[in-house]
């Protein structure tokens, strides 16, 4: 017996509610309900990161993240990165600028990951840089030019930092 719930919830910066199937992951209902195609399904078993989405700015693999449990909260996928006339991010810049992005499967991921480095207003070493970025997989590259815009992004947001 199939049981519904009311989800609201704040997507990309506009509130939302929708009823949705108990067992339904939140990468189902991004993906169903309101057609957020970043959130990508790749593993379905929270390993290759291709689902993160940010949840009160936090990353999340959305796959194994049940949707009821996104009520009250406030999420945000690779589509609100972008500013109101639809200009890149800083970090979707830094990406674009360094040569990180080939297929683009992985990319919305990694651009949540570093979005919430660069909010974060720390400051990382390389190997730090490379463990927080360890649950994305990327099949196309060396994950070097990834780790470069990652860097650069951090860099410009907070140029005392380096």
């Amino acid at each position: 017996m199939i049981q519904w719930a009311l989800v609201r919830c704040v997507i990309n910066g506009k509130p939302t509610e929708t009823m949705v199937d108990v067992r339904a992951s939140l990468a189902d209902m991004l993906r169903k309900e309101y057609r957020l195609t970043s959130v990508k399904k790749g593993c379905e078993a929270g390993e290759c990161g291709a689902c993160t989405v940010l949840i009160d700015g936090e990353s999340v693999n959305s796959c194994i993240y049940l949707a009821v449990w996104a009520d009250g909260k406030e999420i945000l996928t690779a589509e609100g990165l972008a500013g109101p006339a639809g200009e890149l991010s800083p970090v979707q810049q830094a990406f674009v600028d360094e040569g990180a992005i080939q297929c683009g499967f992985c990319t919305p991921g990694f651009l949540l990951t570093a979005h919430e480095l660069v909010r974060s207003h720390r400051r990382y070493t390389d190997d730090e840089l490379r463990k927080l970025l360890s649950g994305h997989l990327c099949r196309c590259t060396g994950y070097e030019n990834i780790l470069k815009a990652v860097k650069t992004a951090i860099a410009r947001a907070h140029p005392s930092q380096i």
